[in-house]
C-alpha cells in the first residue's frame, strides 16, 4: 500500500523526544520507568492505527527479526565485557594515553563502541587521576573509542548490526578499512599532539605523583573473552547463509531464532561463572541495557511506517550520490539516535533506481556512505550514540569537569571531528 506522510508523525515524535528530552526534562526523563510509560503509549497508538491501514503485519515482522536479534546481541556484548575488570595504574604520558586509546580503537570493531568503552574508560581515568588537565582526553576518548573505532563488523556499533540484518554479509564490512584507518590515524595523531601539549602544563607535582602512585596492571574475569568469541562466532555462522533453514517462513521457533538462543546461552554462562566481585568493581548496572531496550521497542514499531515511505518516494529526494549520503546520515546521525538513522537512509538507498554491485539491495558505495556517516557523526554531540552520555558521566563521577551539550559540540566537534570527517569524504566520496 501507498503509505501517506503523516504516518511518519510517531517516528519523528519519537526520535525528538530522544533528542530534547535530556535536555529539557533530565531528571524526569531519566527514570526508566518514565521512559517506559512513554514507549508504551506512543507504541500501542502506533500500532492500532497502523493495522487499520494494514501495516500491522510489517510492524509485528521487524519486532520478531529486526529488534528481537538487535537487542540479544547488544544485551550478550554488554553482559560479557560487564564480565571483564581492568585496575591499576601507570604514567599517564601522552604514549601511553595514545596507546590506550588506540587499543579501544581497535577493540570497538570486536566488541562494539559500547563493551570497549565500557572496559577501557575506568582505567584510563584511574591512570590520568593525577594529572589536572583530561578533559580533552575524556573527549577525544568518545570520539575514537565509543563511535570511529566500531567501522568494521556489524559488533561494532547498532547501525551497522542493523544493515547486517538488512542482508549486508559480515565480511562486508571490513572492506571500510581504508576510512576506518584514516579516521584512526588522523584522531589518534591530533590527540598525541594535544596531550603532548597538555602533558607539558602539567605541574611538576602532578608528574611526580603520577610517577610515584602506581600499581600492577591486573586483569580480571578473564573468561568472558571466551564468551566474547562465542558471540562473535554466533553472528558470524548462525544465519542464513550458513543455515538456510533460517530464512524458511515456516521454520520451527528454535530454527528461526537459533541465534537469538545461543546469545542467551552465552549470556547466562557469563552471569554464572563470573565473579560478583569483577561486575562490582565495573559498578555494572542493569539500567543502562534497560534504558536502550524499552527506547528501541518504540523506534522500532514508529520506523516501519518510516522506513516504507522513503523507500517509496526515495527518487523525490534528491539524493543521488555517496557524499550526499554520507552528510545527510551523518547530521541526522549526530543529533538522533545513529542506529535508526541509518535504516532510514537505507531505505532511501534501496528506492533508488537498480545499480550494478548491490549489497543489502543498496549501491556499495552508498550503503559505505550510510555505515560511516552513521558510526562516526554519532560523535558529534553527546546524543548522537549510546556510550556518549555514558561516558560523559562517568568521568563527571570521577571528578572530571565535561563540557555543555553545546560547548562539546563547538569546542570539540566542531574544530575536530568536523574536519577529519570532510577529509574523509573528499577522499572516499568527492563531489
Amino acid at each position: 500500500m501507498q503509505v501517506e506522510l503523516w504516518m511518519v508523525i510517531p517516528f519523528v515524535v519519537m526520535l525528538l523526544t530522544i533528542a530534547i528530552a535530556p535536555l529539557m526534562a533530565e531528571r524526569l526523563w531519566e527514570s526508566n520507568r518514565n521512559k517506559l510509560i512513554f514507549t508504551a503509549i506512543i507504541s500501542v497508538a502506533t500500532i492500532i492505527l497502523l493495522s487499520c491501514y494494514g501495516l500491522g503485519g510489517d510492524i509485528v515482522h521487524g519486532l520478531l527479526h529486526e529488534y528481537i536479534p538487535f537487542i540479544m546481541l547488544l544485551l550478550a556484548l554488554f553482559v560479557v565485557t560487564g564480565g571483564i575488570h581492568i585496575s591499576g595504574d601507570i604514567t599517564a604520558t601522552p604514549l601511553v594515553n595514545t596507546f590506550i586509546l588506540g587499543l579501544g580503537f581497535v577493540l570497538a570493531s570486536v566488541m562494539g563502541t559500547t563493551g570497549a568503552a565500557m572496559l577501557l574508560i575506568r582505567p584510563l581515568l584511574q591512570i590520568n587521576q593525577q594529572r589536572v588537565h583530561k578533559v580533552h582526553t575524556v573527549l577525544f576518548f568518545i570520539a575514537i573509542v565509543a563511535n570511529c573505532g566500531g567501522l568494521l563488523t556489524p559488533l561494532g556499533d547498532p547501525p551497522l548490526f542493523l544493515l547486517y540484518l538488512k542482508g549486508a554479509d559480515f565480511a562486508w564490512f571490513s572492506g571500510m578499512f581504508p576510512q576506518w584507518l584514516t579516521a584512526g590515524v588522523l584522531l589518534l595523531g591530533m590527540y598525541m599532539l594535544t596531550d603532548r601539549y597538555y602533558y607539558g602544563k602539567e605541574p611538576a607535582e602532578a608528574k611526580l605523583r603520577d610517577l610515584q602512585e602506581q600499581e600492577p596492571i591486573k586483569l580480571t574475569g578473564a573468561r568472558n573473552f571466551l564468551y566474547l568469541g562465542m558471540v562473535i562466532a554466533a553472528v558470524l555462522f548462525i544465519n542464513k547463509n550458513y543455515i538456510p533453514a533460517m530464512a524458511d517462513e515456516h521454520a520451527p521457533f528454535y530454527i528461526t531464532f537459533l541465534r537469538d538462543i545461543v546469545l542467551a546461552i552465552i549470556i547466562i554462562l557469563s552471569l554464572a561463572t563470573t565473579k560478583k566481585s569483577v561486575r562490582q568493581a565495573n559498578n555494572f548496572s542493569w539500567a543502562p541495557i534497560m534504558e536502550v531496550a524499552i527506547l528501541f521497542v518504540g523506534i522500532f514499531v514508529t520506523m516501519t511506517p518510516a522506513m516504507l515511505y522513503l523507500n517509496q518516494n526515495a527518487q523525490s529526494l534528491g539524493l543521488t550520490e555517496g557524499w550526499q549520503f554520507f552528510y545527510s546520515t551523518g547530521t541526522l546521525s549526530a543529533f538522533l539516535d545513529n542506529a535508526p538513522t541509518a535504516v532510514a537512509f537505507h531505505a532511501v538507498a534501496a528506492g533508488l533506481p537498480d545499480v550494478a554491485g548491490e549489497v543489502a539491495g543498496v549501491s556499495v558505495l552508498l550503503l559505505q556512505a550510510i555505515s560511516i556517516g552513521a558510526v562516526f557523526f554519532g560523535a558529534m554531540t553527546y546524543i548522537g550514540n549510546g556510550p556518549n552520555f555514558m561516558v560523559k558521566a562517568i568521568a563527571e563521577q570521577e571528578g572530571v569537569k565535561m563540557p555543555s551539550f553545546f560547548s562539546y559540540i563547538l569546542k570539540f566537534s566542531l574544530v575536530v571531528l568536523l574536519p577529519v570527517y570532510i577529509i574523509v569524504q573528499l577522499i572516499f566520496f568527492p563531489f
